[in-house]
C-alpha cells in the first residue's frame, strides 16, 4: 500500500517531522513492504518555516529579534525568490514566555522579523500565525515598524490600555509596496465573547480576572484605529496580530492552504491508498483550519480513506465523519502519561497497532 504521512506538531511534545518520522517508523514495523510519503504539515504555527523551507528550497537566513518578554529571540526567515516566510511564533511564541508575563508580552519582534525580510530584497511577505504567547493586538508589531500612540504600544496589553490616538503612518510606509499574507488556521474576531482574549487568553497564562482588562485593552485599540478590521475573520489570530496586519493592507489565507499548496499535498492524497494525519489534541478546535480537517478534506476529495492519531481524541464518532475521518486513535488510550513522558516511542507503537488494521 502507499501510505502518506502528514500530521501537524503534536504541540509541546513533537514536530510535525519528528511526528512523521515516528509514524513511519512504527509503520514499518507492521508494515514493512509498504511505500510510506512523508509530508510534516503546519498551519502557521510552529514549524511554519521548517516546513515551508523543507517544500520549497530556498535561504534560511538568521536573524535575533526582541522576544515577547525583551530577552533577545533567535529566529530564520526563508527568502524564496522574492518571497519570504517568516513565523511569528519565532518571535512571540508561547515557547518564549512559558506563559509568564502575558499582560506585559509585546509583539516587537514580528515586525523585527517584517523589516528583515524587507532588507533581504523581498516584495511579498508570508507571516505564519499561531503559538502565539501575546495578546497585545499586534501592536508590538506596529510599534516595530514605527507606528506611534500615546500609550506605548510595545509593552503588552497593560502598556495599551487607554489608549486613544494611533498614528500608523510610518508602519504604513515601511511596508508600502510589500503584499503581505497572513496565514493562519484561526477566524475569531479580535475582541468579545470570541476574542483573542476570551478565547485563547487562558492557554497563554492570563487568570479569568485579567480577561476582561486585557479585552478592553484590545476594544481600546480597536477603537483608536479600525473598529472594521477588528471584527473581519482572523483579527483575533495570534493574540490579535490578524488585525495588526489587516491594518497593514494583509490578505489572509489559511496556514493549511499554503503549506498544502507549497507541498503539493492534493497531488500526493489523489495516489495514495490511506492517509494518516494527526495533532497533538483532535478536538472540536480541529474543525476550524487545523491540519487534520484539511488533509481529511484533501483525502476526501481524491475518494481516500483517512485516519488520525492524536495525543487525545475528543471528537465523536458521529463529528469525526462529517470531518471525513474513518477513525481516530490517541495516544494516551493506548499510553497513559507515557504519551507525555515518551511522545515519539508512543506514537510509534501507536501506529504500528494502527497499521495492523490499515495495512493489506
Amino acid at each position: 500500500m502507499r501510505i502518506l504521512i502528514a500530521p501537524d506538531k503534536y504541540a509541546g511534545t513533537l514536530t510535525s517531522g519528528q511526528a512523521a518520522a515516528a509514524i513511519a517508523a512504527g509503520w514499518l514495523r507492521t508494515a514493512p513492504a509498504d511505500e510510506l510519503d512523508l509530508a510534516p504539515l503546519s498551519d502557521g504555527g510552529p514549524g511554519f518555516v521548517e516546513t515551508m523551507h523543507e517544500a520549497l528550497g530556498g535561504c534560511l537566513e538568521a536573524v535575533t529579534v526582541r522576544g515577547p518578554l525583551g530577552e533577545p529571540a533567535p529566529a530564520a526567515l526563508l527568502v524564496v525568490g522574492s518571497v519570504a516566510y517568516v513565523e511569528s511564533a519565532q518571535a512571540c511564541g508561547l515557547a518564549l514566555t512559558g506563559r509568564e508575563g502575558p499582560r506585559r508580552a509585546t509583539t516587537h519582534g514580528v515586525g523585527e522579523l517584517l523589516l528583515a525580510a524587507i532588507d533581504a530584497g523581498a516584495t511579498e511577505v508570508v507571516v505564519g500565525l499561531g503559538g502565539s504567547g501575546t495578546t497585545d493586538g499586534g501592536a508590538g508589531l506596529l510599534a516595530a515598524l514605527g507606528a506611534t500612540a500615546d500609550r506605548p504600544l510595545d509593552a503588552g496589553p497593560d502598556g495599551l490600555a487607554g489608549v486613544t490616538e494611533v498614528d500608523l503612518t510610518a508602519a504604513r510606509a515601511a511596508v508600502a509596496g510589500i503584499s503581505l499574507v497572513a496565514a493562519s488556521d484561526v477566524d475569531n474576531p479580535l475582541t468579545g465573547l470570541f476574542g483573542a482574549a476570551k478565547v485563547f487568553g487562558p492557554q497563554k497564562g492570563l487568570a479569568d480576572a485579567d480577561l476582561p482588562a486585557v479585552d478592553g485593552a484590545l476594544q481600546d485599540l480597536a477603537a483608536a484605529t479600525d473598529r472594521k478590521a477588528a471584527a473581519g475573520k482572523g483579527a483575533g489570530a495570534a493574540g490579535g496580530l490578524g488585525f495588526a496586519l489587516a491594518l497593514l493592507g494583509a490578505v489572509r489565507r489559511p496556514g493549511f492552504e499554503v503549506v498544502a499548496e507549497a507541498t503539493g499535498l492534493a497531488g500526493r492524497a489523489a495516489v495514495a491508498d490511506l492517509v494518516v494525519t494527526g495533532e497533538g489534541a483532535f478536538d472540536f478546535t480541529s474543525r476550524g483550519g487545523k491540519v487534520p480537517a484539511g488533509v481529511a478534506a484533501l483525502a476526501g476529495e481524491h475518494a481516500r480513506p483517512c485516519v488520525v492519531l492524536a495525543g487525545r481524541v475528543e471528537v465523536g464518532s458521529r463529528e469525526m465523519r462529517a470531518l471525513g475521518v474513518e477513525s481516530a486513535y490517541a495516544m494516551v488510550d493506548r499510553a497513559g502519561s507515557r504519551a507525555l513522558d515518551e511522545p515519539a516511542a508512543v506514537l510509534e507503537e501507536l501506529a504500528a497497532h494502527v497499521a495492523t488494521q490499515w495495512s493489506r
